[in-house]
């Protein structure tokens, strides 16, 4: 807590220092620095600047996604303090903001931390699958959103909003890669306008592929490579001057071997651990098989906005679906080495849909307020299997799930002027979830973490209230203070794996994150520095964990209660032509305040699992003009992560050391700005860390973070 205070101290300090300079003082800086160029978000659901939104907001504009090369959500969490991202393994990421995440991906379970695409909720771990090629911007939305952006976003949101159809103009671009692991990519962009300009359609799309990061000397093969095609077509039409259209098909598809397995450590506690062999090399393993992770989504989506007299009326609709399977081996090892043969895998097929009807206030409205209805509804078959071979004996073990979801809703949100300075927010949601489950363990061979043969149908209703209610005071046109408090929910559900009849009709209930924020966002120095502080507490009750049992089934139950504080700060400078600097640092203090997992132990003042306190990221750049009129750019980015636990329980092996990543380029921009050539390296210190990690039958089994990786990209623009 002492880090904490001395920086906010010590940030007031400077922020009352430059806002006490002359204005002449202020006026002469300004004009020898690069003015920042406007953020625009819609964390409220409506196009405003990141300065004006009472909201901690991180965001990443299309050019800052191209030239640091944010392709998926892990290059997203890497720069953005405040978010994590767990591949467990990698086609099935786990997401969490301020320390709220969730470990459950059965099909009755939700994420804690929700993933929008285009303001659509992806509601399956395993359809997070998205290019970020082509894309308007990234959004990093942290603390309870529950009343804009609705269910299942207790911790936060990330809104990937892609790039729309241009009208009356045609453009096109394409970018070319290629580096180590035999790395080959390429993806291209057309617009084209039609209608006499009143319409136009936009096709975009990716293919990238790499070799595997590590061999496999069991099977000769190599693992943890990537072969993944996306593409998307939108078409926009303004037929009438009141009237905007916008309706968008995108796919991926993504063929990748298994993650890459070791024993990381031994649980000498267990006897079974002398079956193990410690083996920490990253650049080998040697699983029985690679495994696979095959992964194929689409969705389509329909927008349609009227302008009326008083208001915008306006209506969201999409289809997703997903196909999904993966299997892959989870000791690491093969049966000439090992007593003991662990794989495994899931297999999962998902359709959702969503529709959106909001009536909301026009742009020059002095009370800007929105209004809706929201439906969501989501099937989900998903089998979970586990192959266990122990000496010879083997067996298969399957469980097969079924889950069906109706979600719906109705909010209202309100900002109103009280003096021209001093404004009100408000906003209230009602949700209610329907959850129908069914899951048996009738198809395996044999039973492990089970005790008992079981066919189980069960179902529930969750309801909820969420709501945010704080003030925004502008006492300057460039300085912005608020207070915000805001309750997110998450819905309650079903075990994944339980170990009887009565554990599967046994729920877990909701859980609740109620937020006080405190912030300030201000602009200096002429518009060449942005600097944002927020502090916040977040009382966190009925948290659902997940913990696997001394009989080996995983069960999802409610921990009780938790307080997470925390002071994160944001600074955008720059000093003088040319050079530029992006600064951000989160301090997240998350400890449980009730949690006994089972009689007689207490974790009570542990931290938060996947939580680390210090979070930073310094990015600095300077781009150098040339004569002939070209321009070269040389940016880095370091991060630096503090030591995470990865086991509610904080005690070793399950405990993930300090990290410090640090990625670079060099850009040429030609001078007719049509060509980029970029040379770039990513953890060019080859930095070492564990991505996952889970203590089971006497070892710690886990996977690395992928290695040293550069290539050479020439893009295109007309």
């Amino acid at each position: 807590m002492r880090d904490h205070r001395t920086l906010w101290v010590c940030g007031a300090a400077a922020t009352a220092l430059l806002s006490a300079q002359p204005a002449a003082a202020q006026e002469a800086q300004g004009s020898q620095a690069s003015v920042l160029e406007e953020v625009v978000v819609t964390a409220q659901r409506r196009s405003e600047s990141l300065q004006d939104v009472p909201v901690t907001v991180t965001a990443f504009g299309a050019e800052q996604v191209e030239e640091a090369r944010i392709r998926q959500v892990a290059d997203v969490a890497g720069l953005t303090p405040g978010l994590q991202f767990d591949a467990f393994p990698s086609s099935q990421p786990r997401v969490a903001i301020r320390g709220i995440g969730s470990s459950d991906r059965g099909a009755a379970g939700d994420p804690s931390a929700a993933v929008f695409l285009d303001e659509i909720y992806i509601g399956r771990p395993a359809a997070v699958a998205f290019d970020a090629f082509d894309v308007e911007r990234i959004e990093v939305l942290k603390g309870p959103q529950g009343t804009l952006f609705g269910r299942n976003v207790v911790g936060g949101a990330i809104n990937i909003v892609t790039a729309r159809p241009q009208l009356g103009a045609f453009d096109a671009g394409a970018e070319v890669t290629v580096g180590n692991y035999e790395r080959l990519e390429g993806a291209a962009m057309v617009n084209a306008p039609f209608a006499q300009g009143n319409a136009a359609v936009r096709f975009s799309g990716a293919w990238r592929t790499h070799d595997g990061y590590v061999r496999n000397t069991f099977t000769g093969d190599r693992m943890e490579d990537q072969d993944t095609r996306s593409g998307r077509i939108s078409l926009r039409a303004e037929p009438e001057t009141d009237l905007r259209i916008l309706a968008t098909i995108d796919a991926t598809r993504s063929r990748e071997t298994g993650p890459a397995q070791h024993v990381l450590d031994l649980d000498e506690g267990d006897p079974l651990s002398a079956f193990w062999t410690v083996d920490r090399d990253r650049d080998e393993t040697a699983g029985a098989y690679n495994g696979y992770q095959d992964r194929d989504t689409w969705g389509m989506r329909l927008q349609i906005e009227r302008d009326l007299a008083f208001a915008t009326l306006s209506y969201i609709g999409s289809y997703r679906d997903l196909d999904y399977a993966a299997a892959y081996d989870f000791d690491g090892g093969n049966p000439s080495a090992n007593l003991i043969d662990i794989s495994g895998g899931n297999d999962e097929q998902t359709s959702f849909s969503s529709h959106e009807l909001r009536l909301s206030a026009l742009p020059e409205s002095e009370v800007q307020w929105v209004a809706g209805a929201y439906l969501f509804q989501s099937d989900t078959d998903r089998r979970d299997i586990l192959d266990l071979d122990i000496a010879g004996d083997a067996g298969r073990e399957v469980y097969t799930q079924a889950a069906e979801l109706l979600s719906y809703a109705v909010f209202a949100d309100v900002t109103a002027p009280v003096t021209d300075q001093l404004s009100a927010v408000a906003g209230v949601r009602y949700t209610r979830d329907d959850k129908d489950y069914r899951i048996d363990n009738l198809e395996g061979s044999a039973i492990f973490r089970a005790g008992e043969r079981f066919d189980v149908t069960v179902s529930d209703t969750y309801e909820a209230v969420t709501w945010r209610a704080g003030l925004t005071w502008q006492p300057l046109d460039d300085h912005m203070l608020y207070g915000m408090i805001s309750r997110g929910f998450k819905s309650g559900g079903f075990q994944d794996t339980p170990s009887t009849a009565a554990d599967a009709a046994d729920g877990y209930e909701p859980e609740f994150a109620t937020q006080y924020e405190l912030g300030q966002k201000s602009v200096f120095l002429g518009g060449s520095l942005i600097w944002n502080n927020t502090l916040f507490i977040m009382k966190y009750e009925d948290l659902q964990t997940r913990r696997t049992l001394p009989n080996l089934s995983v069960v999802t139950d409610n921990a009780g209660e938790a307080t997470i504080k925390g002071y994160e700060t944001y600074l955008r400078w720059r000093p003088f032509t040319g050079a530029s600097l992006v600064t951000s640092y989160a301090y997240t203090d998350a400890a449980f305040d009730q949690f006994e997992p089972e009689p007689g132990l207490d974790y009570a003042g542990n931290r938060i699992s996947r939580t680390p306190e210090h979070k930073l990221v310094v990015s600095p750049a300077y781009t150098l003009g040339l004569a002939s009129g070209a321009d070269l750019r040389f940016a880095v980015d370091y991060a630096y992560e503090s030591r995470i636990f990865d086991d509610n329980s904080n005690e070793p092996p399950e405990i993930r050391d300090p990290t410090h990543f640090v990625d670079a380029r060099v850009v040429f921009t030609d001078p007719s700005r049509r060509w980029t050539l970029s040379l770039w390296g990513k953890n060019l210190t080859d930095e070492l860390t564990r991505t996952h990690q889970t203590l089971f039958l006497g070892a710690n089994f886990g996977a690395y973070n992928p290695p040293r990786t550069y290539g050479l990209s020439l893009n295109w623009t007309y």
